[in-house]
């Protein structure tokens, strides 16, 4: 890996002038604004060709198995490998971590994640678990095929997992990937709505590794830097490749709303000029960590209780989710670092100063 890859500051989006949208963000900015949501890292970077990881996001910090919170999976384009997709879309909830990793591990994530649930205490009895685990293929950057990860590796990442600041750009699932032809990763964000509309919490993080024709807060940068799908009508490529994005909030909403609002993180997407190519897998998982609707397991012959939020007060959840959507992935370019990987590949970091001189330049004042 180069040496600007660890010693090159880099600036969230917000330090460029650069803050999407008209509502405000939490402290952190973050998934983790989310009260009780965790992440962790396990970043792998060995010799001239390993260049890769895996990121953990835990919705609470209790026996998730036992407490599961309701969620809603949607597909945007469905080149991709996600584990545990369908029984999360037919009984609308998650009862494990949620892990992120290159396509080619996640067999060792789902193995990780089983690990985890097994030995957690309170869960003897269990016999059947669905693991969740996400994916987007790094193999740029990396020698996926070596297959570097094991499950004990990734196990990590899932014990790692705490509040607090969340660690971006280069780093767990997102070392080694691209987006928009220059270096993607992990990026994160939050919104908080007003105390008038309930004063709930909607934080995103993404893995990016995708391609289009980027925009950043409406500005052609993509095109202005000379670096965008489709350039002189030949398809390098620079389109393929996948995102995650994890939706979490506070808000009491049910499996059903979740995936509401996970259909809307489609639209943050297109805002930063996603192609969603054949070759992309673009994937958003939703859940609520209100504990008013939470499903405890097993529920034996008890009726379920839940205070949810109605559908007419969906709509600012909506709103606080497309912009939080955007300017997570503008976190992971921001805070990406240049890396050279495998057969010498290197993923060139976003370069900043002409981001924000083309930023000045083109958008209009405020």
């Amino acid at each position: 890996m180069s040496d600007q890859a660890t010693t090159v500051h880099r600036q969230r989006a917000r330090d460029l002038g650069l803050a999407p949208g008209i509502l405000s963000p939490g402290p952190l900015n973050a998934i983790t604004d989310v009260s009780g949501v965790r992440v962790g890292h396990v970043t792998r970077i060995e010799g001239a060709h390993i260049r890769t990881g895996a990121t953990a996001i835990l919705p609470h910090p209790g026996n998730l198995y036992r407490e599961r919170v309701p969620a809603g999976i949607v597909v945007g384009n469905g080149y991709g490998k996600l584990i545990g997709a369908t029984q999360v879309q037919e009984l609308g909830e998650l009862e494990t971590p949620i892990v992120l990793t290159n396509t080619l591990a996640t067999p060792r994530a789902a193995d990780a994640i089983l690990d985890w649930t097994l030995a957690y205490l309170g869960n003897e009895d269990a016999v059947s678990i669905n693991p969740l685990v996400g994916e987007t293929n790094d193999s740029y950057l990396n020698d996926i095929r070596a297959r570097s990860l094991s499950a004990v590796a990734i196990r990590e990442a899932i014990d790692a997992a705490q509040s607090g600041m969340v660690v971006e750009g280069s780093v767990g699932a997102g070392t080694g990937t691209m987006a928009f032809g220059w270096k993607g990763g992990i990026g994160a964000s939050s919104r908080v709505l007003p105390a008038s509309l309930g004063a709930y919490t909607v934080g995103v993080l993404v893995q990016a590794n995708f391609g289009g024709a980027l925009y950043m807060g409406g500005v052609p940068i993509g095109q202005l830097l000379g670096r965008y799908y489709l350039k002189n009508a030949i398809d390098r490529g620079d389109a393929d490749g996948s995102i995650m994005i994890i939706v979490a909030t506070d808000a009491p909403v049910s499996d059903r709303n979740a995936t509401r609002l996970a259909q809307r993180a489609l639209a943050g997407l297109a805002r930063t000029g996603a192609a969603m190519s054949n070759g992309s897998g673009d994937y958003v998982i939703a859940f609520s960590t209100a504990e008013s609707v939470r499903r405890s397991w097993p529920a034996g012959d008890r009726l379920l209780a839940t205070g949810e939020l109605p559908n007419e007060l969906m709509s600012p959840l909506f709103q606080a989710v497309i912009e939080a959507t955007e300017e997570a992935i503008y976190n992971a370019l921001c805070m990406a670092t240049t890396v050279q990987g495998y057969q010498g590949h290197v993923g060139e970091a976003l370069p900043l100063d002409q981001v924000r001189a083309l930023l000045q330049r083109h958008r209009p004042p405020a």
